[in-house]
């Protein structure tokens, strides 16, 4: 069951309107709109988990972002290389 929808009134400016308008396609500027609000819900939701956890551990460093990144990017690699050996 999808969820219960209202009806609201925005404003915004016309030329970000009618882009939305033209990219909602079949679906709609609303859900177009709405699709894109709950995606700055979940970015504004993670910016506040970050906050927290730097609160309690400090930042995290540069170094320990692109060892993590690296770390996404072997995995990749290697999931793709099991894949491929799969077929």
């Amino acid at each position: 069951m999808s969820e219960p929808t209202g009806k609201y009134s925005i404003t915004m400016p016309r030329d970000i309107a009618e882009a939305a308008k033209a990219r909602g396609g079949p679906s709609g500027l609303s859900a177009y709109v709405a699709a894109a609000v709950a995606r700055q819900i979940e970015r504004d939701n993670l910016n506040e988990l970050i906050q927290v956890a730097e609160a309690e551990h400090g930042p995290v460093t540069d170094e320990e972002v692109q060892a993590l990144r690296d770390q996404l990017h072997q995995a990749r690699r290697e999931g793709a290389a099991g894949g491929a050996n799969a077929a």
